[in-house]
């Protein structure tokens, strides 16, 4: 991994550390809804690392993140992209957000490896051409299984899928994901304790 990105990372590694003060005090005076969309809320190191990993090990893969959010796991996935030949499609709701993770990209030398979309990430998956290689869940919880929906027809035999936040906070949602994903045919699927909890499924086509 380049300089380039090690030191984007860094400045978000060093945001999540500024951050933790800041969310607890929110949590604390009853603010944490309704400032959640301040925070960086990402994957993790661990997460990250292992995502990247397992994105390169995949030749020239055309990968998919559903929440870019900040741009933090855009990163480690664009830094696959790049290593492995492929793609990178990143989808968020807020524009600002999206903004935030296409600047950051760019100063990791990666923009040229992403696609940047803004709008329901339902709708766009549906636009999208079948033939996907690697999917990366992390929105709100109530999406995810309509997001899995949605791509499921369009995945390539061997195409991996990485649910985040299974374990922590966890929710109905993210349960009832679990046993969606695990009851797809073609499907292979383990919960992993890395992170906040990373459901990590493998798709071969029945």
């Amino acid at each position: 991994m380049d300089e380039a990105v090690t030191t984007v990372l860094d400045a978000y590694h060093a945001r999540m550390q500024e951050e933790v003060g800041t969310r607890q005090a929110a949590a604390q005076a009853g603010l944490k809804d309704a400032l959640r969309d301040q925070f960086l809320l990402s994957v993790g190191p661990e997460s990250g690392q292992l995502i990247n990993i397992l994105a390169r090990s995949l030749k020239t893969p055309n990968i998919l993140e559903l929440g870019t959010s900040y741009g933090y796991s855009t990163i480690w996935l664009a830094e696959a992209a790049r290593s492995a030949g492929g793609r990178l499609t990143t989808m968020e709701l807020h524009d600002y957000k999206a903004a935030h993770a296409r600047d950051m990209a760019g100063k990791a030398g990666l923009a040229e490896h992403v696609d940047f979309k803004v709008g329901d990430a339902v709708q766009m998956i549906a636009e999208l051409p079948h033939g996907i290689d690697f999917v990366l869940i992390d929105l709100w919880k109530e999406f995810y299984l309509p997001c899995l929906e949605a791509f499921y027809p369009k995945l390539n035999p061997g195409a991996i899928i990485v649910a985040d936040n299974i374990i922590r906070p966890g929710k109905d949602g993210a349960l009832r994901y679990v046993e969606a994903v695990r009851a797809k045919p073609g499907m292979s699927s383990i919960l992993l304790p890395v992170g906040a909890g990373l459901e990590v499924s493998r798709f071969d086509r029945p």
